[in-house]
């Protein structure tokens, strides 16, 4: 599943760092910390690496 918005491939990105052990799970805030709780490192992974081109900053929340 590739991130809607800029904001999501970020916030995946910080999970995934977290959950690989490279930053501090007390680091993360808001969208990055759920989901560090919520999704594996696989899905993580296929947020984090959508390409930014032509993704909106942010994209409201359904």
């Amino acid at each position: 599943m590739p991130a809607r918005s800029k904001a999501q491939q970020r916030a995946a990105g910080a999970a995934l760092s977290a959950k690989r052990g490279e930053t501090k799970v007390g680091d993360l805030k808001g969208a990055s910390k759920d989901m560090y709780d919520r999704m594996s490192e696989d899905e993580l992974q296929d947020i984090a690496a959508t390409d930014l081109d032509d993704l909106p900053d942010h994209v409201d929340g359904t």
